[in-house]
């Protein structure tokens, strides 16, 4: 079947990364679509939403370097849309998209003390769910916020010691979420650690986010499983 998905941008690569890799909306793109879908951009900081969520099959918040909790202008109306697009299409979130949905849906994100999860991250899938039959995955981990309560009708779907909520469905609300980045191909991961060396990263924090890129990675998997999910209608 064709696609039609709405991809809702609450942030940008840094630096020149996009003129190399592409936006996060291409990196979506290239991941979910095939010939003959379509996609279409929502910035959401311009105030941009879909006015008619179930115009499209899926609506998907990307990645971002702000925190649900920052007093931006953009995050209580995207909480807002979350909400009343719940039911009405399949709804995904990444990264920042995995915790905006969480505390839209009554859930709690913080600044984690652990600190940065960076490189490529396993997760164990706890049954179930989108990811169901799939026994663990890996993919790019880059951030520092984590759900640490997630909403009274989620299921955790996947996890690990360092991201407990990594994976979450809410069957009732078409929705899923990740905090790894799928969207993520290896060269653009570790040009963003090199990007973030010596300001977020240490050295050896740098080192070793880009070492682990040596090995093989699921994110196709479950780019694979975002887009049945979407075929499916969220179910």
């Amino acid at each position: 079947m064709t696609l039609r998905l709405a991809i809702l941008e609450t942030g940008a690569p840094p630096g020149d990364l996009a003129e190399r890799f592409g936006d996060y909306p291409a990196m979506f793109r290239r991941l979910l679509l095939r010939d003959g879908d379509a996609a279409e951009t929502f910035d959401v900081a311009s105030a941009r939403f879909p006015t008619d969520p179930g115009a499209f099959d899926a609506c998907l918040v990307t990645g971002s370097s702000a925190g649900v909790y920052d007093p931006l202008p953009w995050i209580a109306p995207l909480k807002d849309f979350l909400n009343a697009a719940s039911g009405r299409t399949a709804l995904i979130g990444v990264c920042f998209g995995h915790q905006v949905m969480a505390e839209a849906f009554g859930g709690q994100v913080i600044k984690s003390p652990k600190g940065w999860g960076v490189g490529l991250h396993r997760y164990e899938t706890t049954g179930g769910g989108w990811l169901s039959g799939l026994p663990s995955l890996a993919a790019p981990a880059s951030h520092q916020d984590q759900v640490v309560e997630a909403p009274a009708d989620a299921r955790v779907v996947a996890a690990s010691d360092f991201t407990p909520f990594g994976a979450l469905h809410y069957p009732a609300r078409r929705a899923i979420s990740i905090q790894l980045h799928p969207e993520f191909e290896p060269d653009y991961a570790c040009a963003l650690i090199e990007a973030r060396r010596g300001t977020r990263y240490t050295d050896a924090e740098a080192d070793a986010g880009i070492a682990s890129y040596g090995t093989t990675d699921d994110r196709l998997e479950v780019g694979r499983r975002l887009r049945r999910f979407i075929e499916t209608g969220g179910g």
